[in-house]
């Protein structure tokens, strides 16, 4: 499972650790990433999207019909 969101596109950012000491190494923050089955009444199937834990919340709001129309909007296949 690759660690980016469907719906926002959201995708680990890298930076600097910074130690007491200021010495710095890589690192990386990686998203809440989550498997989600969704029900489509339109298309009379369930969906599998990796969302972010905002990206579920704005699925809540705005609804799955517009969500996935958004994702397809992207250019990405579900």
């Amino acid at each position: 499972m690759s660690a980016h969101c469907q719906l926002t596109g959201v995708q680990p950012v890298f930076g600097n650790h910074v130690s007491h000491s200021h010495r710095r190494t890589r690192r990386r923050w990686s998203p809440n990433i989550q498997q989600r089955r969704y029900w489509v009444p339109s298309e009379g199937r369930f969906v599998k999207l990796t969302l972010s834990a905002r990206a579920i919340k704005t699925i809540d709001k705005i609804g799955i019909e517009r969500a996935v129309a958004r994702i397809r909007a992207r250019g990405e296949r579900i």
